[in-house]
């Protein structure tokens, strides 16, 4: 709730400053000109509050709509995200080892996410100064991909096997000497279907024309056909819902 609250806060002042920035610069908009360009492409990591520190990766493609929305140009919005979705409960710890495993984890979930939606510039930049804000209304099907949870599982004193992990098995707490590979068991995985949907304000930072950098904020809602089991052991939900942040990087034609 407070990482929800830090990005509330976050999305609000930046939107306060854009445009205050879009009326100071309204009254030279004739004489400099805005930016327009007709498609724009970008790639870069995010991170929500239902991920670590590094959420996942996006890529995304806007190509321009010749029809204005309230007066405004927009776009025909196209993305990707591939992310992980923790568990609240996920809690990871040291082994006897002094390597890293997350207790009762059963499960990663991965989640594809094609998206399909709208963007739209809210206020563009004057030649090479102040910031491009783009509002961002996008929806799509989620393919959540429940991944095994592999362990280094002491069975006896000095052997040692990498095993998914079992709650009913593996019981005994100090004999798990770490985590596995995080491709492991990735052939074993199950597919479960969901829905998507996001809206999010885009803030471009960059000093150059054709190139960009930038920061996505957003909140993303999330339903899946069944809930996926991360922790057998504790309610695991099929609706989710995130704020998220995406640092991007790319360019505009």
């Amino acid at each position: 709730m407070k990482a929800v609250s830090t990005i509330t806060l976050a999305l609000l002042l930046l939107v306060q400053a854009a445009w205050s920035q879009q009326r100071r610069t309204k009254t030279n908009a004739e004489d400099d000109g805005e930016e327009e360009y007709s498609s724009i492409t970008t790639y870069g990591v995010t991170t929500n509050t239902n991920s670590g520190l590094l959420g996942g990766f996006v890529f995304r493609h806007s190509s321009q709509i010749d029809k204005e929305l309230f007066g405004r140009h927009q776009y025909r919005y196209l993305g990707l995200e591939l992310v992980n979705v923790r568990h609240p409960k996920e809690l990871s710890q040291s082994s006897n080892t002094g390597a890293r495993f997350t207790p009762g984890k059963q499960n990663y979930l991965f989640v594809l996410r094609p998206q399909y939606g709208r963007e739209i510039i809210l206020s563009n930049r004057n030649n090479d100064e102040g910031i491009s804000i783009n509002g961002i209304l996008a929806a799509g099907v989620s393919l959540g991909i429940l991944k095994p949870y592999y362990i280094q599982y002491q069975v006896r004193p000095g052997v040692v096997r990498t095993e998914a992990y079992d709650p009913l098995k593996h019981t005994d707490l100090g004999n798990i000497l770490g985590s596995g590979n995080i491709l492991q068991g990735l052939g074993n995985s199950k597919i479960i279907p969901g829905i998507n949907a996001k809206l999010g304000f885009s803030f471009e930072l960059s000093a150059f024309r054709s190139n960009l950098t930038g920061v996505e904020i957003g909140f993303l809602t999330e339903l899946f056909g069944k809930a996926p089991v991360i922790i057998p052991f504790a309610e695991n939900r099929s609706l989710f819902t995130s704020g998220y942040v995406t640092l991007f990087f790319g360019n505009k034609k």
